[in-house]
């Protein structure tokens, strides 16, 4: 007899938004909310080839206010209101010069899509989740955040700030019983991560004798927390930020 716990079913009638929701860790985590019985919609810039069997695809760039509100009114159109937002889009170019090397426009860029996208996608579609009895968001950021990088300084600042906003939106958001919770990942295998990796010239193992457990993770082990923080499993959870990181952080 298997002790496995079978959470097939626990999201039935949600109706869930994950941005960046095509490939790598947003793909993973709209399958996972998708196999619990959820009704997904996905967005990206472009809809790629691996988008999530099931989920509905809506175009737009998050990191524009006029892409936040087109991808908002096409997702409470094709789900017909909101109890789930997985704010995951996010990313940076590195600059293995270090800090000063930064140029402006890539602090804005990375603030733009790293924070701003969170907080006007959230505010978009505040009204929607304030309907939903079971309203839950999940902000996706980095143990970057934590970390004194030079060459993505303008992404852990940016990540610093979205974990701030969410522990506040947490308190702000309580007594409506919208849960706000903070996934931060350690070193994630995924397409992107590779290309981070080549563009600073590093090794894609570069953080692996950082983990105390040995491996870098996978989108799944991420994708299997986004799940518990919104389902009714999570129910007394928000304003937390939960490291998916193989013990990185414990050090």
């Amino acid at each position: 007899m298997s002790n496995k716990l079978d959470f097939s079913r626990e999201l039935i009638g949600r109706r869930a938004l994950v941005t960046g929701g095509t490939k790598g860790i947003g793909a993973a985590i709209a399958q996972r909310l998708l196999d619990a019985g959820a009704k997904v919609v996905v967005t990206a810039r472009s809809r790629g080839e691996a988008l999530p069997a099931g989920a509905a695809f809506v175009a737009g760039d998050v990191a524009s206010a006029a892409g936040v509100k087109a991808i908002a009114a096409g997702a409470l159109d094709a789900l017909g209101g909101l109890d789930i937002l997985v704010n995951n889009a996010g990313g940076a170019n590195g600059f293995p010069q270090g800090t000063a090397s930064i140029p402006d426009e890539e602090w804005q860029a990375a603030f733009a899509l790293n924070l701003f996208a969170a907080i006007r996608l959230t505010n978009a579609l505040l009204p929607a989740l304030r309907e939903s009895k079971v309203g839950a968001i999940v902000n996706i950021s980095s143990g970057a955040a934590t970390m004194a990088v030079g060459a993505v300084a303008h992404y852990a600042a940016a990540k610093a700030a979205l974990n701030s906003y969410s522990r506040a939106l947490a308190i702000d958001l309580a007594p409506a019983k919208i849960r706000v919770n903070v996934v931060s990942p350690g070193p994630v295998t995924t397409p992107g991560s590779r290309e981070f990796s080549d563009a600073l010239g590093a090794p894609p193992d570069l953080f692996a004798k950082e983990v105390p457990m040995g491996r870098y993770g996978s989108p799944q082990d991420l994708a299997e927390v986004v799940a518990l923080l919104v389902s009714d499993r999570g129910n007394w959870m928000t304003g937390g930020n939960i490291h998916v990181d193989g013990g990185m952080t414990a050090r």
